[in-house]
This record gives C-alpha cells, structure tokens and sequence, in this order.
C-alpha cells in the first residue's frame, strides 16, 4: 500500500487558499474602482498577492512566482506613493489580476500555463515601475528548508547589518496539522524575503515513551534581515493564522553590527559564534512571550479565537445531502404508517415520531446550510466577462452588483455560471450603444450592466439589466419573420416580441464575432434556466434599457411542501408561496366577465384559477363556491389564487428532477415520492399563473345577453 504524499495535501491546502486570496483580491481592486484608495484596501491587494507568491514560490510554480513578483512590485509602488492611481492603472491591476487566477488554475488543474499573456502584461507593468537584469527572471525563491545554514562570515554580516533585524517566533498548534497545513511553506515563503537563521526548538520534545503524536512539540525561532515590514511577514502566516501562535519583533540594527569589538585585541569569532536564539526562549528580552497576541498591521491586536474553518470534498456533502433525502423519505412513510395503524395520537409511538420529525427537519436545515453559499464569487466572476467583452467591442463598461451575499444552493451557482455569462454578454454586446451613440442621445459616455441578487416569496431573483437603448422590437420582428420563425402577418404584444429571443436560432447580429452571431444563445440560457427549475422573463423600455430576470428555487434537494388534492391526482405546492388558505364564501366571490371570477381577500380582488383546469386534468370548474383556495404569493408582488380540491398534508418532500427526455409543461417545476410510495408533481404556482394570465389576454372577450 502506498504512503500518501504529505506535500500533495499541502498543495490541495494552498490552492484553497489561493481562492480565497483571489476573492480578496477582487474586492480590493472592485473597491478601488470605486473610488476608494485608502492604505488599508491597496494593503488587502498587496497582501494577497504577496502570499499568493510566497506559497507558489514554496511549490516551485515558477511562472506564477514571476508574474505575481512584477504584479506586486508594481502594488508596492501604489502602496509607498510613488505611483499614483488612475483609471488606466486600476484596469491593468484587474487584468493582471485575471493573468494570476489563470495561472493559479493551470497549476492546480495541470493545464497549459498561459505565458504569452503574462509576458505583454509584465511588459506593460514594467512601464510604470520600470526593471532590471536581476528582476527579469523573477525572484529565486527556492523551498530547501534542510539547506538554511546557522552561520555565516564576516562579509556576509556586514551586508546583512544593512537591513533591517526581525526576530520571528513561531510555534505551530496540533489544529494546524489537522488542517493539512505544514511549517515547510511558511519557512520556505520567509527565506523568499531575505538572508534568514532558522532554529528549531526541541526543549519541549519528550522522551519516545510519553510522545503524544498528536500533539505539537516544536517550535522555530527565525532572524530575519530583509527590506521588509511587519505587514508582509505578517501575511505569509494568513495561512494558518489563529492555527499557531507567532511574534514579530523588529530589532536595532546596532545590535547586530560587526563594527563593535567588545573586547580589543580579539578578533571578532564570526564563525563560532552561535546562531541568535539557538537556546530555547527563556527570557522575555530574548523573545516575547508565546501567548502575547500578535498585533495586526493596521495596529489593532488580532482576535484571540478566530473562526475555525473546515474544508471538506464536496463529494462527501453531496452524499450527506443524499442521505437526508432518504431519512425524509424513510420519515414520511413512517409517519403515513403509524398514522394508518389507529394509534392515539398521545401514544409513546406518535410521541417518538413527532421527536424524529422534528430532528429530521433539523439535519435537513444544517445540511443545507452547508451546502448554500453566496453568489459573490460567481459575480466575481462576471466582472472579468464584463472586462474582456467591453474591450473585445472597444465599449466603455462598467458593472455594479448587488446583493453579492444573497445566499443560494451551490449547485445552483455552479450551473448558472454558464446561462449567466452569456446574458453578461448579450447585454454588454447588444443592449449598450457605442461610447458616440450614448453621448448623442445625452446619456453617460460609460455603459453599465447591474447585476443584483435577492430573496423574493421563497425563491432567489437575479436580474441582469443594461443602461442601453432597450430592445429594437422592429428589428427583433422582422428578424424573426426573415429567419422563419413566425408568420409574417403575426400581431404580437410588445411582451411577445421581446420574448422572440428566446426562439432557437435567433440572433439579430449581422455578422459572427467571438461574443455573437451564431444563433446559439438565449434559448440555451432559458434551458439551462428551467433545467434548474426556474424561469426567465424579459422587460425593456426604449431608450432607457433591458432588464432579464431569472426566478430559481433556493435549493435542488428538499423543500417544504403543501399536499392537494386536485381531480384525483395528488400534488405539492411549495409552502414558502403560500401566504393563506381560505374557503370562497359568497360575501368574497365576483365574477368580473364570463370566464374571470375575483375574490376579495386582504382588502383587495385576487383572480381565481381552477388549477385541475390549468393542468389539463379537467373542465373549469362552474362554480367556486365553498372551494378550496391558495393565496399565492409572485415575485413582482402579485397576488393569485388556486382553487384545489382539497388539502391532504404540510410535509417535507425530497426533490427528484425530471429528465431531459420529458416534456417540461408549464407550472411542472419537479416530482417527488410520497411516503406510500406514490410519485407527486411539484408545481411552480406563480408560472401556472403567468400561463392562466396570457391565455386570459389573447382569448376574445364576448359579452353574454
């Protein structure tokens, strides 16, 4: 059986890492962007940077060691002032940016390096900071730490003396090897600063008999001379910070001059004479205390118990979130059997299934917890597609997000990567004019595309909207009556000329480029948008813009649902659109026009739609009369009501989604399987009421003597 390879899980660790850096990075510059210049967000880019090197420089990833050596060369002339910020500056640092998560990929994902890009972006950083023979190539920084040597000669001392002394104690927790960490990397990361004497302490190592091997024993004292600040020793330990306990004290630099003879008449023993803190640290002069907290660069002291964090395969989560589906499933029919046996509901045995009811729904909400995240990394993301695309068309971008914590299931954000990178841009392609025709028609010279996520009625809503000239309706009609895809003597509303888009094949684009053209683009994204179980609409004004919004559920796995009868057939509603179920009295039912009846509920007239109609399963009902209803609750704020035959339960039911190779009718969002094994549809009420309300409006309106 082969040994697994320490240094494998430490890359694993490093890469994770290095996500979180990038994202760091990004809000650092995105708040630069913005206008915000201060010391500590050019410090947070700087940072990130720096260690992002330390730890590629620790694995030998040559090429990000020296893309990320200019790239922060460059931030360190930002950072001492002597190169000021300025619009052209801030799109080279995101662009460069984009070159270090490349590489960062390639060497996690062992693709091919992108090195041609990396060298045009150091050629145009070199432009501000300037270079020479020795930065060329990059900073050596090579991982040997068996290869640090204790001493030193005269000259080398006296090149040492000239910078500055920082006296660095480091001593690792046992949580911080759990965590897949090691001190090889940071060691390495601090040889990368400077000339550096490493001592390892072994006082506290006990005897073979009494070692624990869990417990972490050693401890390394480091004297460093390097033209470094507390700042960047500091990040290189942002790694395993609140995993170790670590000290930075900046010495004198007198206290190390080989000028002083103490004794005249003897020659200094450079060579003999032992390396600083080779003892163990016994004396508060010599070290400071181990469990004194470390202060962070901006002077405020770090916090004494950071969060913990635990990363853990995403396969594994995935098996758990399996497993709740199972036990919900298990917990259902075990539910509908005891319930059928005639027990009283007092009994120990119905006693014990509300208990395992109520500690099911509880695994079930930590487990989704887990599982959701929010959408900030995936408008990270976009921010790099509005980049490339705006320069690809040579327009004048700028993007503005919204709601970037807005928290949703991370399967949803991986598979809505794709249908939301095309909308970026489509917008930025389409829906914003040329730089000249913005300024003709008195609008800012500079387009933007917002971005935005929210929680609406149970559901998540991202809205994609543009600044720019809206939608061409002439256009989009006679580009589909050209291309076939309707009747050149179709009348069609505004709403459904815009949704022409969606046809497959559709494009207005007169010529193929790299972002348009081919005839492959919004209906794939509605696909892909109702594979997901959500929906996607349209509106646009003329000259003012074009805003798509796309409704999706919070999470694919399980969801509170309410159990109706309509027609013989048994379906669920998901509850969070339910606002109230009520029964239509005479005093709150109307009848507007034939065909359209209304109730009065909440001081207001919500329509009715006989859901057994609106599924095909039966003729609309003649009267509504006593029946059953639900008030449901639409993202815009609408109100609807479906008339059901009956309320059967309030249960927790496991999502099944519905293969490709099925036909998706409307208001069908899913299936699921009851606890006496029956398969149940799940219904999306608020796209059932936006079907009923589009029938409603092409139908002919007659009025009966």
């Amino acid at each position: 059986m082969s040994t697994p390879d320490p240094m494998a899980e430490i890359r694993v660790s490093f890469f994770w890492e290095c996500e979180e850096l990038l994202e760091a990075m990004q809000d650092g510059l995105q708040q630069m962007d913005d206008g915000t210049f201060d010391e500590e967000t050019i410090h947070v880019v700087f940072r990130a940077v720096h260690s992002i090197k330390g730890g590629a420089g620790a694995f030998g990833l040559e090429a990000l060691v020296r893309f990320a050596h200019r790239y922060e060369s460059t931030l360190d002339s930002v950072r001492s002032g002597s190169l000021k910020i300025d619009p052209t500056l801030i799109k080279l640092f995101f662009r460069a940016s984009d070159q270090v998560s490349d590489l960062v990929h390639a060497y996690r994902d062992e693709t091919e390096v992108p090195q041609l890009k990396g060298d045009d972006l150091i050629a145009e950083l070199d432009k501000y900071v300037g270079t020479n023979d020795d930065e060329k190539n990059g900073p050596e920084i090579e991982f040997k730490p068996l290869g640090l040597t204790l001493g030193f000669d005269e000259e080398d001392v006296s090149d040492l003396a000239q910078d500055p002394v920082f006296q660095i104690y480091f001593a690792p927790d046992a949580e911080m090897f759990e965590n897949a960490n090691d001190v090889y990397p940071i060691l390495g990361a601090l040889a990368g600063l400077g000339e550096c004497v490493i001592t390892c302490d072994t006082s506290k190592l006990p005897e073979l008999d009494r070692l624990a091997p869990e417990t972490a024993y050693l401890t390394w004292n480091i004297e460093l001379h390097a033209q470094v600040d507390e700042a960047e020793i500091s990040s290189i330990f942002e790694f395993v910070e609140g995993l170790c306990t670590f000290t930075i004290t900046k010495s004198d630099r007198e206290d190390f001059s080989i000028e002083d003879d103490p004794l005249p008449g003897f020659e200094t023993p450079v060579l003999d004479i032992p390396p600083p803190f080779q003892c163990p640290p016994t004396t508060p002069q010599a070290l400071p205390p181990p469990k004194q907290a470390p202060q962070s660069p901006n002077g405020k002291a770090a916090p004494t118990a950071p969060k913990t964090v635990v990363r853990v395969d995403l396969d594994r989560i995935e098996r758990l979130v399996n497993l709740v589906g199972e036990l919900v499933i298990n917990q259902a029919m075990l539910a509908q059997s005891l319930q059928g046996s005639g027990l009283s509901p007092h009994s120990d045995a119905m006693n014990g299934l509300e208990e395992f009811q109520r500690l099911t729904r509880d695994i079930q909400d930590g487990v989704m917890m887990i599982r959701a995240q929010p959408v900030k990394s995936l408008f990270q993301r976009m921010s790099r597609i509005v980049r490339e695309s705006s320069a690809a068309v040579e327009k004048d971008v700028r993007l503005v997000t919204e709601g970037e914590n807005t928290e949703v299931d991370k399967t949803v954000i991986e598979r809505l990567a794709d249908p939301l990178t095309h909308m970026i841009r489509n917008a930025v392609d389409h829906g914003l004019e040329k730089t000249d025709d913005r300024l003709q028609a008195g609008k800012n010279g500079e387009g933007i595309v917002r971005l935005s996520a929210a929680h609406r009625s149970g559901r998540v809503v991202i809205e994609v909207s543009d600044d720019g000239g809206g939608v061409n309706r002439p256009r989009v009609l006679q580009t589909a009556i050209d291309k076939d895809l309707i009747s050149a003597d179709s009348a069609l509303s505004d709403n459904e000329i815009d949704n022409l888009i969606f046809l497959p094949g559709f494009s207005t684009a007169s010529e193929v480029s790299d972002l348009s053209g081919r005839g492959v683009g919004m209906d794939v994204v509605r696909t892909s948008i109702h594979s997901l179980g959500g929906r996607i609409s349209i509106t646009s004004k003329p000259g003012v813009g074009t805003t798509f919004s796309i409704s999706l559920p919070l999470t694919l796995a399980v969801l509170d649902g309410m159990v109706v009868e309509v027609a013989d057939e048994t379906l669920v509603i998901p509850l969070n659109t339910v606002i109230e179920t009520l029964t239509i009295a005479a005093d709150t039912l109307d009848n507007v026009q034939p065909g359209f009846d209304v109730a009065r509920m909440r001081g207001e007239f919500v329509p009715l739609y006989d859901l057994g109609q609106q599924l095909g399963y039966r003729e609309k009902k003649k009267c509504y009369l006593d029946s059953v209803a639900l008030l449901i609750s639409q993202e815009d704020g609408q109100l609807g009501a479906l008339v059901v035959d009956e309320i059967q339960d309030q249960r927790q039911v496991v999502i099944k989604g519905l293969d490709d190779t099925f036909y998706r009718a409307p208001g069908i969002a899913a299936a699921t399987i009851l606890g006496d094994g029956q398969i149940a549809l799940i219904l999306d009420p608020s796209d059932i009421i936006a079907s009923a309300v589009e029938a409603q409006s092409t139908a002919p309106f007659k009025l009966e003597a």
